[in-house]
């Protein structure tokens, strides 16, 4: 027998032979600065701001599809209870992605409270193949508003040709204009250049919360502080809006990326991840 104790404080046995995975979980540290926020909550505002073209319930899973337009699209997001016994429910996520001719992907998350590291080692024991790690983080919005003024940048509700000309996705389809369009306030921000804008950025607004993704600079222009001028004027449209705290996704091998964030407040709150299924080829995130 095993001798496990709650948050609370309450100590309960279970069988050793039940134990699928396990891990200590410290005390939760103090947050020194930024707001707090629970998986749910993020993972939820995040799929808002990036929506697929289509999308159906499996209980309480949402399978997404966007004809293959990043994994974020193109996946399940498994929160809660899918209605069925596990092994039937992978099964029906890959009809369902095969009758779409798309690998099946499922979107978990580790390193907070209420995340899934249960379910990760239910797919990984199952062949699942986790392809892809990143990480979310979220900060205050107010201090990004305050780092850059009269800069230039433009902000316009829609992608248009010249934004779109920097964006790093080339070829970019009437499907992936939809997702990038998505949102419940989306606002695409650039510095103009001569062939293409030196920088540009989007941003989502969604009650207290505004997202920052595609925030791309043109490399001969990079370390002149448009990165960060350009999330300053998103930044301050969204506390117009109302937001108050902000969050953004970033690759755990990007160090240019996490200093640039870390420098303005931001911090992780948790990794997520893109399993696979088994003996499936991949798609771009």
């Amino acid at each position: 027998m095993l001798l496990i104790t709650r948050k609370s404080g309450e100590t309960v046995r279970i069988a050793e032979s039940t134990l699928v995975a396990g891990k200590v979980v410290p005390s939760a540290p103090a947050r020194r600065r930024g707001p707090a926020a629970s998986y749910e909550e993020l993972a939820r505002v995040a799929s808002r701001a990036w929506r697929p073209v289509e999308s159906e319930r499996l209980g309480e899973w949402e399978l997404r599809a966007a004809s293959g337009f990043t994994r974020r699209a193109n996946s399940v997001l498994p929160l809660g209870d899918p209605g069925l016994p596990l092994d039937e429910a992978l099964a029906a996520v890959r009809r369902w992605y095969g009758e779409r001719g798309l690998p099946a992907y499922i979107q978990t998350a580790t390193g907070a409270e209420g995340t899934q590291e249960l379910l990760c080692a239910e797919l990984e024991r199952r062949g699942w193949v986790r392809e892809v790690t990143a990480e979310l983080w979220i900060g205050a919005l107010a201090p990004v508003a305050d780092l850059a003024e009269g800069t230039g940048v433009v902000l316009s509700r829609e992608a248009d040709e010249a934004w779109l000309a920097r964006y790093q996705r080339k070829g970019v389809s009437e499907v992936a204009l939809r997702v990038l369009g998505s949102g419940p306030s989306v606002w695409f921000a650039s510095v103009p250049g001569e062939d293409a804008p030196a920088a540009i950025g989007r941003c989502v607004v969604d009650g207290r919360w505004a997202s920052f993704s595609a925030v791309e600079v043109d490399p001969a222009q990079r370390r002149r502080g448009l990165a960060t001028a350009v999330m300053a004027a998103l930044a301050r449209r969204a506390l117009d809006e109302g937001a108050s705290a902000a969050w953004l996704q970033v690759e755990t091998d990007n160090a240019g990326a996490r200093a640039l964030y870390a420098g303005m407040g931001f911090a992780a709150h948790h990794a997520y991840h893109h399993y696979r299924e088994p003996e499936s080829a991949g798609t771009d995130r």
